[in-house]
């Protein structure tokens, strides 16, 4: 587990001169001691003001950083949500822009990793086209960015009945592929946006490459958050016996617009660890135990019991 290869790389050159016996002694004692980390599941108000967001997100992340974090996760839009389609583009920028190079340097100042949770990033071909992806980005303690995935998953919905008409693939390209999990102080994180939660072959996939948290960073509609948020979220979190963050949009960001909130962290057996309500921004804190990944996959060896692929494809040839 993380926690005890961390005390392994620390306590190494100071336990060397000690009889083995008393090493060993020593060295259970700091694991039993050790801190677990801690991630801080944010939600925000993001509005087209984009200084404001930042100024509130920045906040967030230097709260979260004095209570112990050492990963801060914000969610969709954490940039800014227009209030239409010519907004929206006119204030995409590139992944060189001033946004991402505040977000940089915070991290870099603090020593905090950062889950950037859907930037509007314009796409390779923005001068012809003018169409950006949805993109979550993961910057380090060091203020490197380690990876970048882009939304695969398009929420083109109309839901007359419920108020809810919204085309992101007007304006927005699907992103080409996954992106491997990737370390971090937490544990080995599956990265998805929002809408991409409401496919299972996604987080299956993540959890086989290694994945022992997924994270859905969302600005889920109140409608559709209110009828799914939860229980897909905690479905996700049983059936890949991982972690669950998902940091969220809460509240009116313009006459046009409103999101659930609910900003959740769940456990591998799906409950849930902590929820950030529907009122107003804030964050919750949890401490990631990566022992209860291990505990809950042996005692339930659900991933051991999976037919091949050929066998889920077989009523195709019946």
């Amino acid at each position: 587990m993380f926690t005890v290869r961390c005390v392994l790389g620390t306590s190494t050159k100071c336990l060397a001169s000690l009889p083995a016996w008393r090493q060993k002694i020593k060295l259970q004692s700091r694991m039993s001691t050790l801190p677990r980390p801690v991630a801080a599941v944010c939600q925000v108000t993001a509005s087209p003001d984009k200084e404001a967001n930042f100024s509130a997100c920045k906040h967030l992340v230097e709260e979260a950083k004095e209570k112990g974090a050492s990963m801060v996760f914000l969610p969709e839009g954490f940039d800014y949500i227009g209030s239409s389609r010519e907004e929206t583009l006119s204030l995409s920028e590139s992944l060189t822009g001033d946004t991402i190079s505040q977000y940089t340097q915070l991290a870099r100042k603090l020593e905090v990793w950062l889950s950037l949770g859907g930037f509007h990033e314009r796409g390779h071909n923005w001068e012809s086209d003018r169409r950006i992806y949805n993109s979550h980005i993961i910057i380090n303690d060091k203020g490197d960015i380690v990876s970048v995935y882009r939304k695969s998953h398009l929420f083109d919905v109309e839901l007359p009945e419920k108020g809810v008409s919204l085309k992101e693939s007007a304006f927005t390209i699907p992103g080409p592929c996954l992106v491997s999990p990737v370390q971090t102080p937490i544990g080995k994180l599956g990265l998805g946006i929002c809408y991409d939660l409401r496919f299972p072959e996604l987080s299956l996939a993540l959890q086989r490459h290694g994945a022992e948290i997924l994270t859905y960073p969302s600005a889920f509609t109140v409608a559709t958050g209110a009828a799914h948020w939860e229980v897909i979220l905690r479905a996700r979190a049983i059936e890949t016996q991982c972690f669950v963050l998902a940091a969220a949009q809460v509240g009116q960001h313009h006459e046009k617009r409103s999101s659930y909130g609910h900003a959740l962290a769940v456990d591998p057996w799906g409950e849930v660890m902590g929820d950030c309500g529907g009122e107003r921004p804030g964050m919750v804190l949890v401490e990631i135990d990566l022992e209860k990944v291990s505990s809950t996959r042996r005692n339930m060896p659900v991933q051991q019991h999976r037919r091949d692929t050929g066998f889920y494809h077989s009523l195709e040839k019946t």
